[in-house]
């Protein structure tokens, strides 16, 4: 549990470079630069926001969506890689923790990724979106549960989720029971309408209850421009409009200060890390308000692997050796056997003639 401190975090709603990651990334970079002159120890940008969230997926037929995601294959981050170099740099120059979404690369794959960086430039975690949501399985594969982690950082014990992960009770449950201080909640934003806005407000607010933990959460943004570029048809460009709801929300569930819910901007706010006890002395939901005797979690943390190679134990190593050395005696053995049998024959051959 982290001492009664102030601590000055930042959520950031950006719109991406559509054309090029340099551009996205350089907005990253500017937008860190920002916000630590600004007093910022915390900053945290929208869900994939490197190189873009795809939303040609959304609203174009898988069939139709074949050189968007090559494209997005070509501007994806390599982890490690000279994105991620960029973004370490930066937060041990202004000793800030940073929580960035990024699609990473990993050989044939593309993964929706949360990589949160610790004040020092180390990559403190790396975690991959468990289950992506409807189109984005078209685009992401799965993470696993090694990414299920809460991280000790500068500013405190960090947990992150993405999207609709929210709606996994048993995903956050994960992370409550580690004792997470800011969880961290990333979504692309300019989706779906207004709706999407209004679920995501009561998702954060009810997880900071829950938690008794800060959430601070970073959406995209899109302009008019981009989305007329994203798609031609009026009737798709309403489903990337609205959706946005960058916020910063204490554990008692309540706003900090007033939520961006359209343009690009950053939000800060001083959280008052006194207020976690606060809250959880009435109600810690993974301590004194837990029966793990009735229900609890179990969780797989292993990281998953398409091959696992099983090294031969050192025992039967020894064994086929032994075995080996053996066998060739025993072939020695039947050659020297073989010989005296011939010259036993050729004698016998001998005496009959």
């Amino acid at each position: 549990m982290a001492e009664k401190k102030s601590i000055r975090v930042a959520a950031v709603q950006l719109a991406p470079d559509l054309d090029a990651s340099g551009g996205t990334v350089a907005k990253v970079l500017a937008a860190l630069t920002e916000a630590a002159g600004k007093g910022a120890r915390l900053v945290v940008f929208p869900e994939t926001f490197v190189p873009w969230y795809p939303y040609f997926s959304f609203v174009h037929p898988p069939v139709l969506t074949g050189a968007e995601h090559i494209r997005l294959y070509e501007n994806a981050v390599i982890v490690p890689g000279p994105v991620t170099d960029a973004v370490a740099a930066m937060a041990k120059r202004h000793a800030i923790v940073v929580v960035l979404g990024v699609n990473e690369r990993d050989h044939g794959s593309l993964y929706n990724t949360q990589l949160i960086f610790d004040a020092d430039g180390r990559l403190a975690l790396k975690r991959r979106k468990i289950t992506p949501t409807f189109h984005e399985r078209m685009i992401w594969g799965q993470g696993d549960g090694s990414g299920l982690t809460v991280v000790d950082t500068a500013v405190g014990r960090i947990g992150a989720l993405a999207c609709w992960e929210h709606y996994n009770p048993l995903a956050r449950y994960a992370l409550m029971a580690q004792h997470e201080e800011i969880h961290v909640a990333q979504f692309p934003g300019s989706m779906v309408g207004p709706i999407f806005a209004e679920q995501m407000e009561v998702t954060i607010r009810h997880h900071a209850l829950e938690s008794g933990c800060f959430v601070v959460n970073a959406t995209g943004w899109l302009s008019e421009e981009q989305i007329a570029k994203i798609s031609p048809d009026e009737k798709m460009r309403r489903a990337l409009r609205g959706g946005c709801m960058t916020a910063i929300v204490s554990p008692e569930g309540s706003h900090l200060v007033p939520p961006l819910t359209e343009g690009e901007g950053i939000l800060l706010a001083d959280l008052d890390m006194g207020l976690i006890v606060k809250r959880k002395r009435m109600m810690d939901s993974v301590g004194h308000y837990a029966r793990p005797e009735l229900l609890h979690l179990v969780l797989d943390s292993r990281a998953t692997q398409a091959v696992e190679i099983v090294p031969m134990p050192e025992s039967a190593s020894k064994n086929q050796a032994v075995n080996g050395n053996t066998s060739d005696e025993t072939d020695d053995a039947q050659s020297n056997a073989d010989r005296a049998t011939d010259q036993r024959v050729a004698v016998l051959r001998g005496a009959a003639r």
